[in-house]
């Protein structure tokens, strides 16, 4: 399913083909996540702060984003 910019939602998870990510921020146009798979202490999701690097998804990288994992 493709994401729009309104199915992305702070403190909810979604997917991309790179795995599964955090949303953590919306703006205006694009959205902030950190990957979930790359964290191997949970207290790292917890913010903001985030102790972890956040990246920036675009409505170029919305298509490519699903709220269930891919096969």
């Amino acid at each position: 399913m493709r994401m729009k910019f309104d199915d992305f939602k702070i403190g909810e998870h979604f997917y991309s083909l790179t795995g599964k990510w955090l949303c953590t921020d919306k703006g205006t146009r694009v959205v902030v996540a950190t990957k979930v798979d790359d964290v191997k202490n949970t207290k790292d999701l917890t913010g903001p702060p985030y102790s972890i690097q956040e990246f920036v998804f675009d409505e170029y990288d919305f298509g490519g984003c699903s709220l269930k994992p891919f096969k």
